[in-house]
Order: structure tokens, then sequence, then C-alpha cells
């Protein structure tokens, strides 16, 4: 049985992960959706190096040579919701990102 996948919406009607997917071209765009069909499928299966847990429930969607960054959140009923994305240029994630993607996770989960 396959996983649902949504989006998160701000209360502007905004959805940070779809504006970041529909901007990503050329390899980062394939591996972005590689990477979700994989999701679809596998789930919560899904391990390094495309996914890689970032701790109290918060995961990362990792394209290989794009750098590009998908986060995500499980919830009850096989769904997945997508927060926001990145593109990596270092090492670790920008701590305001973070920040940003953990206030969006606890939305989620007050919802």
């Amino acid at each position: 049985m396959d996983w649902t996948l949504g989006f998160y919406e701000i209360p502007t009607g905004e959805r940070p992960a779809q504006v970041f997917l529909d901007a990503l071209t050329g390899v980062a765009r394939r591996e972005a959706v590689a990477g979700l069909r994989l999701l679809v499928t596998d789930g919560a299966a899904v391990r390094l190096p495309h996914s890689r847990a970032l701790g109290e429930g918060l995961f990362e969607l990792r394209g290989r040579s794009s750098g590009a960054r998908i986060f995500y959140m499980f919830r009850p009923g096989r769904r997945i919701v997508l927060l926001d994305g990145v593109i990596k240029k270092r090492g670790d994630i920008p701590a305001s990102r973070l920040r940003r993607v953990r206030r969006l996770q606890r939305d989620v989960e007050g919802l």
C-alpha cells in the first residue's frame, strides 16, 4: 500500500514545499521527483542516502548531487506532509531554515 503525499499550507495559502519544487530544474528536479516517488512507495522505510532523520519526527529527503533537500514528516494513516525545501550549499542546514521548518512542523502537529 502506497503512502500519501501532502503539502503543508501556511495561513496565506502558500505551500512552501510546492513553491520549492516548482522552482527546481534539471538534475535537482529529477532527483526530487525520484525521491518523492520513493517516499510514496517505501515511506518510513526510506533511509540514507535518500533520507535522513533530523530528530523529533523531522526528516530530509536528499538529492545526491544537487544538494536539494525536502523537509517532511509522517502523520497517521500513511500520510507524509512535505514542509519546505532548500538547496544546501555547505555541510549543514542553515539554522534559520531549520528553525522555520521546525515551526512548520509544530503547526502541523497542532492541527
